[in-house]
């Protein structure tokens, strides 16, 4: 995520229209969830918050009609299932010509479902790394003082 959010965040200036929508698998649990999201994503791009969607089909139809001729930088972080791919980014002509969308997921067979143009699988941190950039986030700092080193190492193991 961090990755790709600086990699968003560094084409981003080439997007008249963008929007970057963090936590999807765990904002789309909540009730209307999707729904919510299809609206972040629209109110980001067209600035329009009086937008009436009902349902899911209601925001594809939407998101269709008003993007499909505007080049969009879209983000989706953590998605971990079709429907999501399917509500807020379907077809390669929902956006304009131009359009980038950058897809974080755990699941690389989400991707081949979804038709991928091109998919890059990270390689995972090693424990040096992933302290260090644990630590830049939480301290400041490339690694953590003293009295955080067992803390530090404990939450790593716990997130695996």
């Amino acid at each position: 995520t961090t990755i790709v959010k600086a990699i968003y965040n560094s084409i981003a200036d080439q997007f008249e229209d963008k929007c970057f929508l963090a936590n999807v698998r765990e904002n789309s649990k909540r009730e209307g969830g999707l729904v919510q999201l299809q609206k972040t994503l629209l109110y980001d791009i067209l600035g329009d918050s009086n937008l009436k969607i009902r349902n899911v089909y209601q925001g594809i139809n939407v998101i269709k009609e008003r993007l499909c001729n505007k080049k969009v930088l879209l983000g989706l972080d953590d998605v971990d299932q079709l429907i999501q791919l399917d509500a807020l980014s379907g077809e390669y002509d929902w956006f304009g010509l131009g359009s980038i969308t950058i897809i974080t997921t755990r699941d690389a067979h989400l991707l081949a479902k979804h038709k991928v143009n091109l998919a890059y699988k990270m390689k995972e941190l090693d424990n040096n790394e992933a302290v260090q950039l644990f630590s830049r986030h939480a301290f400041q700092s490339d690694k953590p003082n003293d009295d955080f080193v067992e803390l530090t190492e404990k939450f790593l193991l716990y997130v695996g």
